[in-house]
């Protein structure tokens, strides 16, 4: 394994990022876990591929977010912690949140969709925040957001657009290539695009040779379609049951992708059905329909993964177990 300090293969396109990162990590790293990579014969064999399972499903909370949020809270001022703050999420981010919150002592309000998955708001609940329901659209999370920030003045974190944010999601990467320097693609789910992001931010800073992919469903493929526009496209409304993907781009995270991100592949929701059984079935554990995603994608597009050696972020494990798309056998 490689140490952190030891790594000096970094890439001449992002060099500004990669104190970025590595000041981040030190900063969070005792509020996180150093999530273990796993492999499975059977997935391999599957895909054609080595693959190695970056397991975020295993962090604090149950999904990268927690690095994301973690940064985000420890960048603020005195004051800024004093006032509280404030964001909007369908469930990875909101539960995110509110650990941080619980665990530096600030107070946390969580705008959620009603939409959102049972499990999840009740993860928020235990964690002590407050939380607030809206319509399930992102002008109306976006609405209740700012409503709260005018009544009590607390500092709103976007969930996936500030580039706190996007530096701690990057960690993931960040450590995955620190074990595997030698890999040929990283791949990640994008959904507001927080993730993917920061994993190509880790990917450019820390690799000259390793290409980073995004996947998504095809029912809300907002990114690829803004990759392909070169802006960004908003759906009004999208249906997926990838629920942590259900949000789009930002201007941040939008240009990272676009200079650094070398495909988006789109993929059915049959194909993430299948994709999460066949990893549930055959690595016995636990994965959320986003964290399919890149699984599906790797199983959809051999041309592109086949013999290859291939990082993949599992994004988050909160899953409701009475809701499941399938049958585990």
């Amino acid at each position: 394994m490689i140490s952190f300090s030891k790594i000096e293969y970094l890439s001449p396109r992002m060099t500004h990022f990669s104190n970025d990162i590595v000041q981040c990590y030190d900063r969070i790293k005792s509020y996180i876990h150093r999530t273990p990579v796993l492999q499975s014969r059977l997935v391999n064999e599957r895909a054609g591929c080595s693959i190695f399972f970056k397991c975020e499903n295993m962090q604090r909370m149950g999904a990268f977010k927690m690095r994301g949020a973690a940064n985000a809270i420890l960048s603020l001022s005195e004051d800024e912690r004093k006032r509280g703050v404030v964001t909007h999420s369908s469930g990875n981010f909101a539960q995110a949140v509110a650990l941080s919150a619980l665990v530096l002592g600030i107070d946390a309000t969580i705008v959620m969709p009603s939409n959102a998955p049972a499990v999840k708001k009740a993860a928020v609940a235990d964690y002590g925040a407050q939380i607030i329901e809206c319509e399930p659209t992102i002008e109306a999370r976006e609405a209740a957001t700012q409503k709260v920030v005018d009544a009590h003045g607390k500092k709103a974190l976007h969930p996936s657009n500030a580039i706190e944010v996007i530096t701690g999601n990057a960690t993931a990467a960040y450590e995955l290539l620190a074990d595997y320097p030698d890999l040929d693609i990283v791949i990640s789910p994008v959904g507001g695009g927080g993730l993917l992001a920061g994993t190509a931010m880790a990917g450019a800073s820390f690799s000259d040779t390793c290409q980073v992919i995004g996947a998504e469903p095809m029912q809300a493929d907002d990114a690829y379609q803004s990759l392909k526009a070169g802006h960004i496209i908003k759906y009004d409304k999208v249906d997926t049951i990838a629920d942590g993907l259900r949000t789009y781009l930002g201007d941040v995270n939008f240009p990272i992708i676009q200079s650094h991100v070398q495909e988006i592949i789109r993929v059915e929701e049959s194909e993430i059905i299948d994709a999460m059984k066949f990893v549930w079935e055959r690595m016995k554990i636990i994965i959320e329909a986003s964290s399919a995603v890149p699984v599906a994608a790797i199983f959809k597009k051999p041309e592109i993964f086949t013999g290859k050696k291939v990082g993949l972020i599992i994004s988050g494990g909160n899953v409701d177990l009475g809701a499941l798309p399938f049958t585990v056998s």
